[in-house]
């Protein structure tokens, strides 16, 4: 079994990084093979609408010039993704709205490629925007047809910080014990 997460923070080992991290030393306790993508690494380019990937269903976008076919590849590759993002303004950061809209869009061209892989949100933030942030990366495994098995949040701004949430740690690590869980009862 494998678990790919993606950081969409511009800081490549900044908090949202460590969270992951967590999930990770919880899913690897149980045997799982981890990934971590991290989006600053290589662009990533926000759909351009033009619908090649409906037209010609190959599962991957016919924009070949960023990484989106590369992070495509690596999402088939899994049983489970996880998609970390900081807050900004409110929301998730460019990169990771740039990466659901292209792998999200040719996921649903071609007949919804990712369903039934287990996804978990994880969210770094200072003081608000955690619910829509969540939200937005959530709505990425719900149109997928995908299984959400939880999320983690904790709070920090400075690099490190999180690790200082107590509880927002011990919820992102319960969340790697309850993906390793699910993860094992479907393809186990």
């Amino acid at each position: 079994m494998k678990v790919v997460a993606f950081n969409g923070s511009p800081r490549k080992d900044g908090n949202t990084s460590i969270l992951i991290h967590h999930v990770f030393s919880e899913l690897e306790k149980q045997g799982i093979e981890t990934d971590l993508v991290q989006l600053s690494a290589k662009e990533i380019h926000g759909c351009i609408a033009c619908y090649r990937c409906s037209q010609n269903p190959d599962r991957h976008c016919a924009v070949k010039s960023d990484a989106a076919n590369e992070y495509i590849d690596k999402m088939l590759g899994a049983d489970g993704i996880i998609l970390g993002s900081p807050v900004y303004f409110q929301d998730v950061t460019p990169e990771m709205k740039a990466l659901i809209d292209r792998t999200g869009y040719v996921a649903r061209s071609n007949g919804r490629m990712f369903k039934d892989k287990v996804g978990a949100s994880l969210v770094a933030l200072r003081r608000s925007g955690g619910i829509s942030t969540l939200d937005t990366m959530n709505h990425f495994f719900l149109s997928g047809q995908m299984i959400i098995v939880g999320r983690g949040i904790a709070f920090g701004r400075e690099i490190g910080e999180v690790e200082k949430d107590d509880e927002g740690i011990g919820l992102v690590k319960l969340l790697g014990q309850k993906m390793a869980w699910l993860l094992k009862k479907i393809y186990g």
